[in-house]
């Protein structure tokens, strides 16, 4: 064979690699969330101002699956709030992916993102003045989403009833907003954010505003439209009382998924129900991992750290150098 047919030979085998390595980006890209209701792939959020850049979101990932109901925390400025503005539809991502429902939020025209926040997604607002029209009724403000979004008369009647009557505020069918209680105002606030039958419920702090026992009595709306309407729920939180009642709890920190706590139940011996809790780290695609400063600070961890690859586990070791010995003192 020639030079030049040689040189042929190794630029089609580079290429059919090149292809191949393609293929499999693709691949894995479908792969990853494939079948999950909530999908974001290293998802990156930058806010620039006055020539100050903030990095609110620092590729995150995350998947939410149907029908779970999930609670995400986080310090103030993790991320979190950034990442249910996202996921409502209300932000753009600057970079990565996200996909809700099939929908892919981050090549969405501006009217394809309104009917995505009308039909796809529903939200509840921490602050209840934000999510009920003050001159319309309960009954008027869950009609309302509907009506917009085309449903015929008699249809919207039946599910506006039927909506106010799984929530528990039927009595409040008539009354404006000022005329309820707080707690009865999120319930019928959930209501209309159901109205339209989103794929996927989101709320930001609902129980901030609210009392304990309120409080208890609002989440158990979301655990109700989750159980019997089969809707996907995602609430953040700052109340301990609310994230020990999911099954699964996220926190993000610095822009990023942290730790995930799954809780499950078991019987006693005596016919009591435990609830066990375990907290896992969380192992991003690009292997980065959170390790909790309550663990790295006792042992003086920083900067860098060693790892030993085990048979079953890796262990993670601080950085500790002998100091050097005196010239004297050498062997």
């Amino acid at each position: 064979m020639t030079s030049s047919g040689t040189a042929r030979g190794a630029d089609i085998t580079a290429a059919a690699q090149i292809s191949e390595l393609a293929a499999e980006a693709a691949r894995a890209r479908v792969t990853f969330g494939e079948g999950a209701l909530v999908a974001c792939d290293r998802l990156v959020r930058i806010y620039r101002a006055e020539g100050i850049e903030v990095q609110a979101l620092q590729g995150l990932d995350l998947l939410i699956g149907a029908g779970e109901l999930t609670a995400i925390v986080g310090a103030s400025g993790s991320g979190k709030s950034t990442l249910m503005n996202i996921l409502a539809g209300l932000d753009t991502p600057t970079a990565g992916s996200v996909r809700v429902a099939g929908h892919d939020l981050a090549v969405m025209s501006a009217r394809e993102r309104l009917g995505y926040r009308r039909k796809v997604v529903g939200f509840v607002w921490q602050q209840t003045s934000r999510n009920l029209l003050p001159y319309l009724t309960a009954r008027q403000n869950v009609i309302m989403p509907m009506r917009l979004s085309g449903v015929g008369l008699r249809q919207r009647g039946r599910r506006a009833d039927e909506l106010l009557g799984v929530l528990g505020v039927t009595d409040c069918a008539d009354r404006r907003p000022d005329q309820m209680s707080g707690g009865e105002q999120q319930r019928a606030a959930i209501a209309t954010a159901l109205a339209n039958q989103p794929n996927l419920l989101l709320a930001d702090e609902p129980t901030g505003e609210l009392d304990s026992a309120t409080a208890v009595d609002v989440f158990g709306a979301f655990q109700t439209a989750n159980a019997e309407l089969g809707v996907t729920v995602l609430v953040v939180t700052h109340d301990p009382a609310v994230s020990s009642q999911v099954r699964r709890t996220i926190a993000i920190a610095d822009g990023r998924t942290s730790t995930e706590t799954l809780r499950h139940s078991s019987a006693a011996d005596d016919g009591s129900m435990t609830q066990h809790a375990v907290e896992y780290a969380v192992l991003d695609r690009a292997g980065r991992l959170q390790l909790p400063l309550d663990m790295i600070e006792p042992l003086g961890m920083r900067d860098r750290v060693r790892l030993e690859a085990e048979p079953d586990h890796i262990g993670v070791w601080p950085d500790v150098q002998r100091p050097a010995e005196p010239e004297g003192e050498q062997g």
